[in-house]
């Protein structure tokens, strides 16, 4: 029996390795919608190989570019944010959340409200919207399945476990391309150099979220919005060979580690085979090559980030919104070369210290329309 699937975000890098799995078992999957950005040539090729209900960009002005390029299909084109919400809204089995930032909170929503199963790959619905998120799973009678590697590989080692019994979760990052640097080569970091990762292959903006670690600030409250454990059950370790992705710590002194060659579609394979385990097409893991593992502490004075994210959680409400919002925003000035590097975290500080100084909004409820509210104030105030 096929499922029907939908990809929000199939240009990416996420995306991209979704439909390399999907396409290997065309007679597995009903491919319903694929979403994507400006990438049209990729998405009507997407949408045509998959035989795609639908594929929406989410830019208008790219919308006859990707309704030429399909002319002669039955596949229908959309473009804009509400087209992508609208797709969300067709009936499906299994929903893929890769869309990067903000925007994937929406639609996201709308796969949940059907009661499918989300497969959750953008971090920012956890961090901007967790309680919300949650309860709107339980309510709907959803799935929610993790497919940040870190997530994932906790998701896994807590099968059959009692989270009461956990101790301690460690997620861990690779350092990125400045793990080594000083705090003054940092400060005139460019970025291309802030695009280098050393071990994973990801998109722009999450390979300089990776390399500020604002992306692991970002999953230790995705951790705690998910697995609803305290912050400081919560820990990170650099681990730069990126094998092992994270360890739960359990009340009886035992580890489970969840280990695994750098190759996303271990993740998505999990969430997409979810409750089986089928083979996929990813190399495997020889410990006696690799021959030796690191770990080492983060330094939170070269990297803030994970200071703020902890002060974040203290605060909670929707101070997770502002928190994404304005690291966004930071990012989005960095991008166009319009700050420096560590000038992204001093925004992202001064941002978040305004707005628990003098906004009614962290103490308002969390719903979409305050979400939103306070993730445009975040973006006013890092751009001002």
């Amino acid at each position: 029996m096929t499922r029907k699937v939908s990809i929000f975000g199939s240009t990416g890098s996420i995306g991209q390795n979704t439909v390399d799995l999907i396409a290997r078992k065309p007679e597995d999957y009903d491919v319903v919608a694929l979403t994507g950005g400006r990438n049209i040539s990729d998405l009507a090729q997407q949408a045509q190989a998959l035989n795609a209900k639908v594929a929406v960009t989410a830019h208008d002005e790219c919308y006859q570019d990707l309704k030429d390029a399909l002319a002669g299909t039955e596949i229908k084109v959309a473009s804009g944010a509400e087209a992508i919400v609208a797709a969300a809204m067709e009936p499906i089995d299994w929903g893929m959340s890769a869309i990067i930032g903000y925007a994937g909170l929406a639609p996201g929503i709308e796969v949940l409200k059907q009661g499918s199963t989300l497969a959750l790959a953008n971090k920012e619905t956890l961090v901007a919207a967790g309680p919300l998120v949650m309860d709107l799973t339980a309510k709907h009678n959803a799935c929610l399945l993790p497919v940040d590697s870190e997530h994932s590989a906790i998701f896994q080692a807590l099968v059959g476990e009692d989270i009461s019994a956990v101790e301690k979760i460690t997620i861990t990052a690779s350092g990125g391309p400045f793990r080594t640097w000083s705090a003054s080569e940092m400060a005139s970091a460019t970025l291309e150099q802030a695009l280098a990762h050393p071990t994973w292959e990801m998109g722009q903006r999450i390979s300089i979220d990776s390399a500020s670690m604002f992306n692991k600030a970002m999953e230790v409250l995705e951790t705690k919005a998910f697995f609803d454990v305290e912050m400081d059950q919560i820990d990170v370790l650099v681990h730069p060979q990126s094998l092992v992705h994270a360890m739960v710590s359990f009340k009886d002194g035992a580890v489970m580690a969840h280990m695994g060659m750098s190759d996303m579609r271990h993740a998505i394979g999990y969430a997409l085979n979810w409750p089986s385990r089928l083979d996929l097409p990813v190399a495997r893991l020889d410990l006696a090559r690799v021959g030796t593992l690191t770990f080492e502490a983060p330094d939170e004075t070269r990297f803030p980030a994970l200071r703020l994210a902890r002060e974040v959680a203290q605060m909670g409400g929707l101070m997770g919104a502002a928190f994404n919002g304005a690291k966004e925003a930071a990012l989005d000035l960095f991008m166009a070369r319009k700050i420096g590097f560590c000038d992204m975290a001093e925004r992202v500080e001064l941002a978040i210290t305004k707005i628990s100084a003098e906004s009614s909004l962290t103490s308002a409820t969390v719903n979409l329309e305050n979400v939103a509210e306070m993730d445009q104030l975040a973006r006013r105030l890092v751009k001002q």
